[in-house]
This record gives structure tokens, sequence and C-alpha cells, in this order.
């Protein structure tokens, strides 16, 4: 309770006023600092709503470059969510793969806009009979892809166009070295076959005449199939072929052209129930060839292995090893070049159509060697696996988008 005898007393009730003051002045003080941090507050908020503001139409402005950019580009942009549904395209896309893109499993669209078959998993044929390339991006830590087409045909048909001015090139130079390449074996073989009658013979001198006419007659044979071979532009009809059969049908084919030698001829493999696509015979002419250079190179001794390993997890490598004198470096870099022959009796063709045959399977070829350290070529192969992008399937988030 106030005193009220207290309070009658002035020099009390100056105290009391005196505290009152003070107490009013603290509080005006604390409104007037609340007021100002109020103020200051209402200026940041209004600051940081003008710069987000700002912010957001300049993210609306890119997004509207962006999606016109996305318009106008010449090629084709898909993007593909987990599940495989197209949730984003362009023009251009729409104009490739026809409609409807949105909404679409990309399975159903390469069913109803591409044709069958395919040579090259980036490159694709539609049924218009437009070539498209193909490249698949991530979209980062967004589930799904970005799939990028653009249509090749013109370039594809100018590069064919040029292709068949190389080759005819090259097939005049052909037909001008043949007379003389087809001439030599061919002279030799007559020469041999006229002697066989002769009664001077023995039975020894005549084995020997025909072997010798049957070696002319091979060597015929291969120049002959080398230039079918470089003539067909590397078109086969490809087939699934095990590993272990294919080994078994090169031994075949070149045990003859070793039986005569005392070359050893050895096969190895650590992969015989791997599967891969090509043309049985085509490849094992490609490796009969590199086989008879390495027999030519031995000058009928030594020891020739061929080996078949995977390379990788998606790969097949062949490889073709010899322990005779090398090929020197400058030699080396153009052994792959039609009609480059360091011998009097080459076409140059050889290792130009095996090169030739394996670009046609969708692989490579490669020469290790050095002078006095023989020679090794190898193969490099894609497996089924990697050769057949169209595999089917439902499962988008297990497996790598088709054709990519």
């Amino acid at each position: 309770m106030i005193d009220l005898d207290t309070l009658n007393s002035p020099e009390k009730l100056k105290q009391a006023f005196e505290v009152f003051n003070q107490l009013s002045q603290t509080l005006t003080d604390s409104y007037r600092e609340l007021e100002n941090q109020v103020a200051r507050l209402n200026r940041e908020l209004a600051a940081a709503r003008s710069e987000r503001l700002k912010t957001l139409m300049e993210k609306e402005q890119l997004a509207n470059k962006l999606q016109r950019l996305l318009e106008a580009l010449p090629g084709g942009v898909v993007v593909i969510d987990d599940k495989g549904v197209v949730v984003e395209c362009n023009p251009a896309a729409v104009q490739l793969l026809g409609e409807p893109l949105l909404g679409e499993r990309w399975d159903d669209i390469i069913a109803r806009s591409f044709a069958a078959g395919c040579d090259n998993p980036h490159e694709r044929r539609l049924r218009n009979g437009r070539i498209v390339s193909i490249s698949a991006r991530s979209l980062g830590e967004m589930p799904g892809q970005i799939l990028l087409l653009a249509d090749i045909s013109e370039m594809r048909a100018l590069q064919d166009l040029v292709d068949q001015h190389k080759r005819l090139s090259a097939m005049g130079e052909m037909v001008a070295s043949m007379a003389h390449q087809v001439r030599t074996p061919l002279s030799a073989a007559m020469l041999y076959a006229s002697q066989l009658g002769s009664p001077c013979l023995d039975e020894s001198q005549r084995q020997r005449f025909s072997r010798r006419i049957l070696e002319r007659l091979r060597h015929l044979e291969r120049q002959v199939n080398d230039m079918l071979i470089f003539a067909r532009e590397g078109r086969f009809v490809t087939d699934r072929i095990r590993v272990g059969d294919f080994l078994r049908r090169l031994r075949e084919a070149a045990e003859p052209h070793f039986a005569t030698t005392d070359v050893q001829l050895e096969i190895v493999s650590d992969c015989d129930d791997e599967i891969f696509l090509g043309n049985a015979e085509a490849l094992s002419g490609a490796c009969l060839n590199l086989l008879t250079n390495a027999l030519e190179a031995l000058k009928g001794r030594g020891r020739v292995q061929v080996k078949a390993g995977l390379a990788g997890v998606d790969g097949l490598c062949l490889s073709v090893s010899d322990d005779g004198p090398g090929i020197e470096a400058a030699v080396r870099t153009r052994i792959f070049e039609p009609f480059y022959t360091t011998r009097p009796n080459g076409t140059g063709l050889g290792l130009a159509v095996v090169d030739g045959i394996v670009k046609a399977h969708g692989g490579r070829v490669s020469c290790d060697s050095e002078p006095g350290r023989g020679t090794t070529f190898r193969i490099h192969l894609p497996l089924a696996s990697q050769a057949v992008p169209l595999a089917s399937g439902k499962d988008f988030q297990s497996r790598p988008l088709p054709m990519l």
C-alpha cells in the first residue's frame, strides 16, 4: 500500500516524480529503439523482397531465353525421366520422330519411329529413311536422361560420295596392278603344271611341283579374295558367333598354310563361350591374312600365337603374335593404307582389308611391333551384348536406355 504520509512529504514527492520521469524516459527510448528496429527490418524486408523479385524475373527471363533457344535448335532434344517417359522435347525432335512425344515411353517411340536393325548404336535410321545421330547425357542429380538427336543424312550422303570416289580411285590403282600381281603366281603355277607330265620326273619331284602349284594357287586365291572384299566396301551379313567355334574354324583354315613349314601355330582362349556379332567368313579371312603375313615374316621357321580374351567387360580382343623380325616404325604407320607394301610381290591390300573388315564390325585393329622383337596385331570387337543396343526391356532404372 502507498504511504500517503510519505507522499505528502515534498522531498519524497520530488523523488517519486524523478523516478517516474526516468522510467518514462527509459520507456520512450525503448519505444523509439523498437520503432527504429521495425523500420530497419521493414527496409531489409523490402530490399530482400525486391532482390527476390529481381532474381525471379532474371530466372524467368533466362528460362524464356533457354526455351526459345531450345525451340530454335536445329537438333532434337528429348528429356526422359527415370521411368523412360518423355517429359520434355523441342520442335526439332517432333519433326524427326513425329507426334506424339510428350508422355510417351521411349521404347514405344523407338518401335514406332526407328527402322529395324542397328549397325551403329549412336547412329540410327528412321522409318522415313533419314539418319540421326543419338547421344545421351545425365541430368546430374535429377533422375533421367537428356537425348540429343541430329539429322546427319546429308552429311552421310556426302561422306558416302567421297568414299565412293576414293574407292573408285583405289579401284583404278588396283586394276592397274592386277595384271602384274596375278601374272607372277599364275605363270609360276603354269610352269610347274607344264612339267608334271614330263616322264623325267620321279614321284618326289611330282609331289614337290604339286605343292608349288598349290601354293601359287592359294596365293592367287588370297589376292582375289582380298580384292573382292576391298571392293565390297565392308558390307557383310552378320550372325551370332561363339568365340570357340570361330577359333576352330580359323584353325581349320590356317592349318594347310602351316603344314608345309616349321612354324608352330598355337591358338589359346579364355572366353570360348562368349558371343559376338559378325560375319565369320570375313573375320576368319582377316585373321588368316594376319597369319599368312606372320608366316612370310618368319620365313618358314618360328612360332605364331592366336589368343582370344576379354577386353574390359564388353569387348573381345583377338591377337596374332609372331616372334619374327618385327616392323620398323616408319613402315608401321602406313601398313593399313591400301596398296602400300614393302614386298616385291605384295598387293598392299591384305592389311587394308583387315582394317576395313574390323571397322565394318564396329571394332579396331592395332599393331605393336619393334625390329627384332616380333609383331602383335590386336583386333578389338564388341561383344553381342554391346553390339545389340535395341534389346527390349521395361526397367529403365536397371539398364541403360536403348540405342545409347
